[in-house]
């Protein structure tokens, strides 16, 4: 798949985006920026015509996560001296609201994905994690397979499924 992001830099209109959800439209118009300055994540934007206004965008960051919160089918081939898994967050995915019904989140998703499976070539990680912001949320990585993990609130999908499912 070819690649449709391109990471934020500041070419980048971001001002006027706006997806209905305040805490990710607080992000990428006053944090993002800083975010990657200070090397906690990796802002990736989508862009249509020539002003660089971004219409979606997602965040990948390095992440762990604690082995006794995931499925034991996931974890039983594993060492047990590994008690915390390694995993890239996706930790936002948002889409403008004037191009939202559009596919565009879903395109988003699997360049994210395709861009995790790149990482994985070069990093050890087993799964990609979610912290979805609400019940819609939910239900969009839901039908990606992404399998919410109980208590936590947070959701996964292996690197193996990744691979299978949305390789291109």
């Amino acid at each position: 798949m070819k690649k449709i992001t391109e990471v934020l830099n500041k070419s980048h209109n971001k001002s006027d985006f706006y997806c209905g959800k305040e805490l990710l439209d607080n992000y990428i118009r006053k944090q993002a920026s800083q975010d990657i300055k200070k090397d906690l994540s990796a802002c990736y934007v989508f862009c249509e015509g020539d002003n660089k206004e971004v219409t979606g965008y997602y965040t990948l960051s390095s992440n762990s996560i604690d082995r006794s919160t995931l499925p034991p089918s996931l974890t039983k081939k594993l060492p047990p001296t590994y008690v915390n898994l390694p995993t890239v967050l996706l930790g936002r995915l948002a889409v403008d609201a004037k191009h939202q019904g559009k596919g565009l989140g879903k395109l988003l998703l699997i360049d994210a994905l395709n861009q995790c499976i790149e990482l994985s070539k070069t990093l050890g990680i087993i799964a990609v994690i979610v912290d979805p912001i609400d019940s819609e949320a939910i239900k969009f990585y839901e039908s990606y397979g992404f399998i919410l993990l109980p208590g936590s609130g947070k959701m996964f999908i292996t690197i193996k499924t990744i691979e299978k499912t949305f390789l291109v």
